[in-house]
């Protein structure tokens, strides 16, 4: 038995990758001194393998992108330097960004078109021929069925175009590492005889490649075990049904299993005995096994050293990416006989158990989930409470944190100003944008979320039974990182959470100001969630939180509240028969929150996702007013809200915020335009696509003028007719 690992997160304990890149972005840094940074944190990350695992793949690293590292390879997209290869990431020639999977990372989507031709392009390829170190690719297969713009009828010829390319990389590399984790997806036959010939075709006798699956099960294993892969990786923690399979089917001999057995997705330590057992019944099957993590690191922060602050009964429960290491090497020491002489906690809690909290969740019924007004009753409420014009106009909640406001956070947090002084100085800020906003003429306004850092981080630190930490980020794209939550115990509300600054903002203004919430499916989404209750039982105890933040609201004069659940869409599970048992919990969770005065108009936000499919599920939410981040898929946003017979407000992002082009007043009309086709005119909403937090404020001064006067203008057109 050999340990084997991938994925190790790039991002660095103190951050040094986003520092480097964006250094290099703003000029504070040379080429040279960048690149040099990296290649020190790479070799960094080389060595943090060698300490605990004997094998790894090399070339895994990238400057903003895996996927975009592909398309280069393959010739999709030429660059001649850094400068427009960062370009692709965030420039002008930006690509679409959307969720990996059902994960919180994101990565661009390469668009090909039907009649695209590979050409390998060696200067992207990385990596040297080692004995014991493959070469890391992400497969052909998943590379093509990520990627948009080509007729999915040409799927298969597509592939098979890319085999000669991929016979070069295997001619120069014996050793080779390939992701393929679009092989969990629900395919149908031709995709799966099409990888099987691609696979056939390129791959020598002589070569030694490796395949790696996870984030699921796959259906079709069988069909794997006779490709001429030398091994096969699988997840044994996000995909229990992988060991069904084994058990009932065998694996073949004259390969190697690369059993995935700790969790890359999960920061709660490894059962010792529990994950030895799932290796002794794998061997009952299983000739060669190699143990692994069940996905790439990257998913979890770099190590547990940097967390001093962490209670020591937590931190004894706790694997971070090194943290996992070790675990790999203690789990074959045991698995081998040896007598593994070290602590070991992998309980996940005996501490922060709430017994009201446990009696409120199981004293729920149906009528909690249920709304007494249906919502064409809820719409004249509320149109007769806000009295808002055709078109009305708002944002999405965040608006631009300027270094100062950064520093100023900063310095609360060190302690070297008060609360109230920091306090002060957010009512300051909240103060500037409502004048702002009036000025500009926009018709429902927000308090600008100045005091929060992140939408998720942000709730963890006012709620109980949840940890943050401090240096705990991971990535979610290119060099934005966050710091996930680590839900371990019962979660209770002790406190009004954002009241003070909503109220606040309402007795600045006669228009009315939205309360801001992160619903409880993006709280669990973007956190690490405990495992010894069910998913939605965390929900749930969440959801209740939530709707007495709202019940706050309500006292203090708020009338409309927006639930932001921008997760919802990438927690869906990757396999569609499981759809039903996940949206009817998150489903529940998000009506248990809103189930509250039907005068009170709930908005809700989704982002950077696929919707089409799961239309079906989030009309079942029951909200009064849906805005979803449409900008760069617009039309077939449209096309299936169409199809679907939505019958709710709705906003479309007139304005791409991911992009620094001002976009023009008539852009936005057709854009509204568009939406007048499928929509009826008093049902639209005009907004940015997201929020407006990582944005500067020239840019976003001019933007929302011309949002403004679009909607007037358009407003206007529709009156005269």
């Amino acid at each position: 038995m050999k340990t084997y690992a991938y994925g190790f997160p790039r991002i660095g304990k103190k951050r040094e990758f986003k520092k480097l890149i964006e250094g290099y972005w703003k000029k504070d840094l040379s080429e040279k001194d960048m690149l040099d940074g990296l290649k020190a944190l790479e070799s960094g990350i080389e060595n943090t393998y060698k300490k605990d695992v004997e094998s790894y793949p090399q070339a895994e690293f990238t400057l903003y992108d895996k996927m975009l590292d592909t398309a280069l390879l393959y010739s999709v997209y030429t660059v001649e330097n850094t400068a427009e290869y960062f370009d692709l990431c965030r420039g002008k020639n930006a690509l679409k960004m959307t969720k990996w999977f059902n994960t919180n990372y994101h990565y661009l989507v390469p668009v090909l078109t039907d009649n695209f031709n590979p050409q390998l392009k060696r200067e992207h390829l990385g990596g040297k021929e080692e004995p014991g170190s493959p070469l890391y690719l992400i497969g052909c297969f998943t590379f093509l069925k990520l990627s948009k713009g080509y007729e999915r009828d040409k799927f298969r010829e597509l592939l098979l175009r890319f085999a000669p390319c991929f016979r070069e990389i295997l001619s120069q590399f014996k050793n080779v590492h390939i992701d393929e984790p679009a092989f969990v997806m629900d395919l149908d036959m031709e995709e799966i005889d099409a990888f099987r010939e691609f696979y056939r075709e390129v791959i020598p006798e002589e070569t030694n490649v490796t395949l790696m699956t996870y984030y699921d099960s796959v259906d079709f294993l069988e069909k794997l075990y006779d490709l001429p892969f030398k091994a096969i990786g699988l997840d044994f923690v996000n995909g229990k049904e992988n060991l069904n399979i084994i058990q009932e089917k065998g694996f073949p001999d004259d390969k190697t299993l690369i059993a995935g057995i700790v969790d890359g997705r999960n920061v709660w330590r490894s059962h010792l005995e529990e994950t030895k057992n799932i290796v002794e019944k794998l061997s009952q099957k299983v000739k060669k096994i190699h143990i692994s993590n069940a996905g790439p690191l990257y998913h979890l922060p770099v190590s547990l050293d940097e967390e001093k602050s962490i209670p020591v009964e937590m931190r004894g429960r706790l694997s971070f990416a090194e943290e996992r290491l070790k675990e790999l090497s203690l789990i074959k020491k045991l698995c081998e006989g040896e007598d593994v002489k070290e602590s070991w906690n992998s309980k996940i809690t005996d501490f922060g158990i709430n017994k009201n909290v446990h009696k409120r969740v199981a004293s729920l019924d149906e009528k909690d989930f249920q709304k007494e007004l249906s919502y064409f009753e809820r719409n004249t409420l509320q149109r007769n409470e806000l009295d808002l014009p055709l078109f009305p106009t708002t944002t999405i909640g965040s608006y631009p944190q300027t270094a100062e406001v950064r520093k100023m956070r900063s310095h609360f947090r060190k302690g070297d100003i008060t609360e109230k002084e920091y306090g002060e100085y957010v009512k300051t800020e909240i103060q500037k944008l409502i004048r702002f906003q009036e000025d500009i003429g926009l018709d429902v306004l927000v308090h600008g979320e100045f005091e929060r850092t992140d939408m998720v981080e942000f709730f963890a630190e006012k709620l109980e039974g949840i940890l943050t930490t401090k240096n705990g980020w991971i990535i979610s794209y290119g060099t934005r990182c966050y710091r996930p939550p680590i839900i371990y115990g019962d979660v209770s509300r002790i406190d009004p959470m954002t009241t003070e600054e909503i109220f606040y903002a309402q007795s600045l203004t006669d228009k009315p100001v939205k309360g801001m919430l992160t619903g409880p499916v993006t709280i669990i989404a973007w956190s690490f969630v405990r495992r010894d209750i069910p998913t939605y039982d965390v929900a749930f105890q969440l959801a209740l939180c939530l709707r007495d933040e709202i019940m706050d609201y309500i006292k203090g004069g708020i009338k409309i509240v927006q639930i932001d659940e921008p997760a919802i869409r990438e927690k869906t599970p990757i396999k569609k028969r499981k759809w039903n048992d996940y949206f009817c919990w998150a489903v529940q969770a998000f009506k248990l929150v809103s189930n509250v005065d039907p005068a009170i108009q709930i908005h809700t936000h989704m982002c950077y996702s696929e919707f089409g499919e799961i239309l079906t599920y989030i009309k079942q939410m029951d909200f009064d007013v849906i805005s979803i981040e449409a900008s760069r898929s617009r039309l077939d946003i449209l096309e299936n809200i169409q199809k679907e017979g939505f019958n709710r407000q709705i906003g479309l992002g007139v304005w791409d915020i991911h992009s620094p082009a001002v976009p023009s007043i008539e852009f936005m009309k057709n854009v509204i335009k568009e939406a007048c086709k499928v929509f009826q005119k008093e049902n639209i909403w005009i907004n940015p696509d997201c929020g407006l937090k990582t944005r500067g404020w020239e840019e976003v001064t001019l933007s929302l003028k011309n949002l403004v006067s679009a909607a007037k203008k358009i407003r206007e057109e529709e009156l005269a007719l």
